[in-house]
């Protein structure tokens, strides 16, 4: 697998945010370091350990989901490049891109510990998820069910388990909570990928694709990276029910772009340019020739304080449509979940003191690589 991509989610953005993907490792595609069969074999199905009555409801999730969860080898050049998991979804497997990029041959190990091999169907690195075929079968009789996504992102608190592979260590789950929605993660050429599910169930290299599941049996989201201990992050299940169902059918997904450069209205950048609330998204620059050229203004002009420099003169997005917008990640998810290209909508903005909407056809992002 190539470096500069598997090492993406650990040095974008500005914080330092490491993918779940594991490179290969010792571990052959049929050894179980505990003396298994299979390293997806039943007796993996289990890692929860919690007491009383709610090890019996985990044990139940566990000894179900996990016959929907596949381990995903990558190989490049006949070699061992990098391995993920994924899960059975709309008849096909649903992993992340970062597993699968650059890799050109991909093998699934089911529960069972048989191995197929797959195509990959679609890639979107704008949110980091993939679609595959199943390689096998799923019509047959023994085949495993597929896995639902949840229709909203659960509340915080809401328990979860998180499968997958980590290490290489197939039918490997994990227990925890849902600890924050709507978080923002790196992603390529400045973009974030909006709306991410924050938990603290333990998820290391090789988890990376796999689903967090509700006690329901529902995915709330796609796990896609780590930072530091017990905060681990999911592609949310609204943007991959956007997003999956493009794979499916096209191969690709085309993401909305307004054409700006913004940062959060922080209470200095409200204080120089006398705003009333510390809210909204501050337009430091309109792209030129972008959706926004026109429509939008960018900052004329920055004051020094405390010798950071803060930009003056700029539009102040406050709201699309009937949605406020408090911060950036209010955008983003916005515009991921409730828009598509070429859509015009409008555009609610603080300028100069006054609330002013204009209209602004939106575009489309440019490919990622």
């Amino acid at each position: 697998m190539k470096n500069t991509r598997r090492g993406f989610l650990a040095t974008a953005g500005t914080v330092a945010i490491a993918g779940c993907t594991s490179p290969a490792t010792e571990i052959g595609p049929d050894d179980d370091p505990n003396g298994n069969e299979s390293a997806t074999g039943e007796g993996n199905l289990t890692e929860v350990a919690d007491e009383g009555d709610d090890s019996e409801t985990y044990t139940a999730v566990a000894e179900s989901v996990s016959q929907s969860v596949v381990r995903v080898q990558i190989y490049e050049d006949g070699i061992e490049a990098g391995q993920g998991s994924g899960f059975l979804h709309r008849g096909h497997v649903v992993t992340n891109e970062h597993v699968v990029y650059g890799g050109d041959t991909v093998r699934l190990q089911y529960a069972d510990g048989a191995w197929y091999e797959a195509d990959i169907v679609g890639t979107d690195p704008y949110s980091d998820l993939a679609v595959l075929s199943p390689g096998r079968d799923l019509e047959a009789a023994a085949a495993p069910s597929e896995l639902e996504l949840v229709d909203r992102t659960p509340d915080i608190g809401t328990e979860v388990l998180a499968f997958g592979a980590p290490f290489g260590l197939g039918g490997s789950v994990t227990q925890g909570i849902i600890s924050g929605r709507n978080r923002s993660l790196p992603a390529p050429n400045d973009y974030q990928i909006p709306d991410a599910v924050q938990t603290d169930a333990a998820v290391n290299p090789g988890n990376s694709g796999g689903p967090l599941v509700t006690l329901d049996q529902e995915v709330a989201g796609v796990v896609t990276a780590t930072r530091g201990e017990n905060v681990g992050f999911a592609v949310s299940a609204p943007l991959s029910d956007r997003i999956v169902p493009s794979l499916i059918e096209d191969g690709e997904y085309e993401h909305s772009r307004l054409g700006v450069q913004v940062r959060p209205v922080t209470p200095t950048v409200a204080e120089v340019n006398d705003l009333e609330e510390v809210r909204g998204v501050y337009v430091v620059e309109v792209v030129s020739d972008g959706p926004a050229d026109g429509v939008l203004e960018g900052a004329t002009d920055s004051e020094m304080v405390g010798g950071r420099s803060i930009p003056t003169g700029g539009d102040v997005i406050v709201g699309f449509e009937n949605t406020e917008i408090d911060s950036n990640e209010d955008l983003a998810r916005f515009l991921a979940l409730e828009t598509s290209p070429g859509e015009t909508i409008d555009v609610h903005v603080i300028r100069e003191g006054e609330r002013v909407t204009e209209s602004l056809t939106l575009g489309t992002r440019p490919p990622a690589r």
